[in-house]
């Protein structure tokens, strides 16, 4: 059930407020570290900021697809890192087990992830497995009432940090593409599981992401995501999961949005050129202009689309719209910001060019824009076909 108007607007307010009065002050030091404070981990945990999505039977909150969103483009006012600790288990990490997940896995693992006991990760991406993530070659040999996973996986994110991780192995070797290929629910201590170095990367610091190798990794056959009724369909359960996960970016895409225009604005009202304020000149107000048109594009289109799939409409295509619009749209807000910062923009103490950097993933992950294309299209000539 959606929740009514007057809590929906207590939980925004409060989301709002401890993002602007206590992540916003640390961006700079989570930066310089590469690490958020324990403390505010444990200040999302009493927020019920780890559960959001997760049904309240569970221990969560249960939110729909549009309040989630809501509270996402609240979380997106401050740096990306910080909606990544709590982003795979309210996304990837915890939505296969939510949607598909037998009872009995659900029971087990979605409470402790709704408190942030557990931290999910989302293992499909591999060395030959990104955009083709129909061409898994991690394997899931059946022995017995186990099966056995050997392979490894690739930019992983959380997973230094994962206790459980949603694995996605071909059980039938015989099957080529996304067909044979099943979900396990592995605990990030079973014997044979080995993390690479965290890497390093162009943004986002405080997020951190890892190699997750598999050498004869030995789990029950009651691990397999959705029991033996979904061998060989956790492509299908992937898939479920990224609609969703693509209007969550979406939001987080256009929240930061509007958190640089809103450092723009200001900025154009202090910076004097001159003899004036550098926003009386027209060809700064264009860039502004554009830049808040875009985002109310983008804001509208996540809303819509979140509110058409939380009525049960199929939503796959407009999922793809929003993830291709939005963030794409945040990159030239990003780049205009750096343009009217000038060389404030280019400097590290302003942080314009620290989100320069951190958005330039949201084009990347959940799906490249050039694959939210493809999607688009083949739905276009499907429906017209």
């Amino acid at each position: 059930m959606p929740l009514d108007t007057s809590t929906l607007q207590q939980l925004l307010d409060t989301v709002q407020r401890f993002v602007r009065d206590r992540l916003v002050p640390l961006e700079q030091q989570v930066a310089r570290e590469d690490r958020i404070p324990a403390d505010v981990i444990q200040e999302m945990r009493e927020l019920g900021l780890f559960g959001l999505t997760i049904p309240e039977t569970y221990g969560g909150l249960g939110l729909n697809t549009e309040e989630e969103c809501r509270v996402v483009m609240e979380l997106g006012w401050t740096a990306p890192a910080f909606r990544s600790v709590i982003g795979t288990n309210n996304g990837i990490g915890s939505q296969g087990l939510v949607m598909d997940g037998t009872e009995e896995q659900k029971s087990h693992y979605l409470p402790r992830m709704a408190t942030g006991e557990i931290i999910g990760s989302f293992a499909l991406t591999e060395p030959e497995a990104g955009s083709d993530a129909g061409s898994v070659r991690t394997r899931a040999r059946r022995d017995g009432d186990h099966f056995v996973l050997d392979g490894s996986k690739r930019y992983i994110t959380n997973a230094p940090h994962a206790q459980l991780f949603t694995v996605f192995a071909r059980t039938d070797p015989d099957t080529r593409g996304s067909r044979g290929v099943s979900a396990f629910l592995v605990p990030a201590d079973t014997p044979g599981i080995s993390l690479g170095k965290p890497d390093r990367k162009m943004g986002q610091q405080g997020a951190h992401v890892c190699d997750v190798i598999f050498e004869d990794v030995r789990v029950p056959a009651d691990a397999l995501l959705g029991g033996e009724a979904l061998l060989n369909a956790g492509f299908a359960t992937a898939m479920k999961t990224l609609d969703r996960g693509r209007l969550h970016i979406s939001a987080l895409a256009t929240g930061t949005a509007e958190r640089l225009i809103d450092e723009s604005v200001r900025y154009a009202l202090e910076r004097k050129q001159f003899g004036q304020a550098i926003g009386e000149f027209q060809l700064l107000q264009g860039m502004l202009a554009d830049s808040r048109t875009e985002a109310y594009a983008a804001r509208c289109m996540v809303l819509d689309a979140a509110r058409r799939r939380d009525a049960g409409e199929e939503v796959s295509m407009l999922a793809s719209c929003c993830k291709l619009f939005a963030t794409e749209m945040v990159g030239r807000v990003a780049d205009r910001a750096v343009q009217i910062f000038g060389g404030a923009g280019y400097m590290e103490e302003y942080g314009i060019e620290r989100f320069f950097r951190d958005v330039r993933l949201f084009r990347l992950y959940e799906g490249t824009s050039q694959i939210q294309q493809l999607i688009i299209a083949r739905n276009m000539l499907k429906a017209a076909g």
